[in-house]
């Protein structure tokens, strides 16, 4: 999952390269996407976690197979020109949170970036072996009077580190690829350094819970990397939790033929749920303009199917949530509405709902602990939603195995599965985009 970002902060390449890394020369032929106007790469995100161990922002990157024959030193420009392109092509529906972008200290003359939004957004460098102090200084102090925020991975050899990281906003580690006095020496010496603004630490590649800790406890302020996915759920048992299991009934009498005054009173069993719905539902991510008062309010103005959404949604809410727990609640809203954009697109006409209750309910089962057909069983589905979860068949399979491949961030099944379906890779992008942001949005309405 994390192969291309090891590449990027460090590591040694594997079969394919990504959006930003530091030694071209050791890229493979095969593993560059051409430069053409039909973009062939695919562009991924990876959480990243702030003190409290909120989700805080995501990291962006491209992953392709495509073949190039070019010069070396046009490899990671002609990749980073695509990342930004495709960033621009979304502007309104991806930094919502903190969007850290990997771009190289060679690229910085871009165009692209200077149509970039400023808000949330860190630009994190990494520093070509040619830069001169003298010429990319300048540039930073440009960027960062737009509004930009910037980032510096730490480089003491390059010879235009000092300079630059006396300008950064943050200051960036490969975690995984350095010694425990290392990512110390580089916090004190950071946050010791005189400036007129705040700073950050950004510890990348954080390979386990204990590497987490250590840099919690020298003052890093987002960690990136696989420790989170390595991290326990918090929720041992979440089939046996009240508000759950209350959820789950709501869905089954709001689907089925219940009455509404039936629902409404199944609503009011459970106080705290209800109350959660309402603020929920009166939310700015679901953007209504009238408030709901009551729970039969609640049912008159959104209807079934969308009080169905929105209960699916509540489904995933965790309190006090650990790492696995964001992981898990990010990749079913982000199926959900993945699906959603892609089959507005590719089925016009068609509604949109039961694309988005096939891509968050296909997370039921690591949320709830038990076998899906288990959890469908007594569920009042349609068959087309019913037999895309279960046998990968019917008209939301080929989207459900889409946002399948995205999820697990293999790139193979993401290039088979998008042509299957019918979607072009910068399609999925800018679905993945909009989908990232709109979970980031619910998200910041739980407790």
């Amino acid at each position: 999952m994390f192969s291309s970002l090891k590449n990027l902060f460090g590591g040694k390449p594997k079969d394919v390269v990504n959006a930003s890394t530091p030694a071209p020369d050791s890229l493979p032929e095969a593993a560059v996407p051409s430069p053409a106007t039909d973009n062939s790469a695919f562009l991924y995100r990876e959480a990243v976690f702030d003190r409290k161990n909120r989700l805080a922002g995501h990291l962006f990157y491209l992953r392709s197979s495509s073949p190039l024959a070019d010069a070396e030193g046009l490899r990671q420009r002609q990749f980073d020109r695509i990342l930004l392109d495709t960033l621009n092509a979304s502007q309104d529906s991806w930094n919502t949170s903190l969007a850290f972008i990997p771009l190289s200290s060679a690229s910085l003359d871009l165009p692209a970036i200077d149509r970039l939004k400023t808000a949330n957004v860190v630009l994190l460098i990494q520093l070509a072996d040619e830069a001169e102090a003298d010429k990319l200084c300048p540039r930073l102090e440009a960027l960062r009077e737009r509004g930009l925020a910037i980032g510096i991975f730490r480089q003491p050899k390059n010879l235009a580190f000092t300079g630059s990281i006396l300008l950064a906003d943050y200051g960036a580690i490969d975690v995984g690829s350095n010694e425990a006095n290392t990512i110390r020496d580089f916090s004190v010496a950071f946050r010791a350094s005189e400036k007129e603004h705040p700073v950050y630490l950004f510890g990348s590649n954080i390979d386990s819970v204990d590497d987490h800790r250590f840099c919690h406890q020298w003052h890093f302020d987002y960690f990136h990397g696989p420790f989170a996915a390595a991290a326990p759920r918090r929720t041992e048992d979440a089939g046996a939790d009240p508000h759950k299991i209350q959820l789950l009934n709501l869905l089954r009498l709001v689907q089925g033929e219940a009455e509404t005054a039936e629902i409404a009173e199944a609503m009011k069993q459970d106080p705290l749920l209800a109350f959660r719905i309402l603020r929920y539902l009166n939310s700015a991510a679901l953007g209504l303009d009238h408030h709901i008062d009551s729970l039969g309010q609640a049912l008159i103005i959104l209807g079934r199917q969308r009080l169905t959404r929105w209960l699916s949604v509540l489904l995933f809410s965790v309190r006090d949530p650990g790492f696995g727990d964001w992981l898990l609640v990010e990749s079913a809203l982000t199926r959900g509405r993945l699906m959603e954009v892609l089959g507005k697109q590719l089925m016009p006409g068609h509604p949109t709902d039961p694309f988005f209750l096939t891509g968050i309910f296909s997370c039921l089962d690591r949320l709830l602990r038990r076998p899906l057909a288990e959890i469908l069983d007594d569920m009042p589905l349609s068959d087309e939603v019913r037999a895309a979860l279960l046998e990968r068949r019917g008209p939301y399979a080929a989207l459900l195995d889409v946002a399948d491949a995205s999820d697990a961030f293999d790139l193979e099944r993401m290039e088979i599965t998008a042509q299957v379906a019918g979607a072009k890779p910068d399609a999925v992008n800018r679905a993945l985009l909009a989908a990232t942001a709109w979970a980031s949005e619910v998200t910041e309405h739980w407790e």
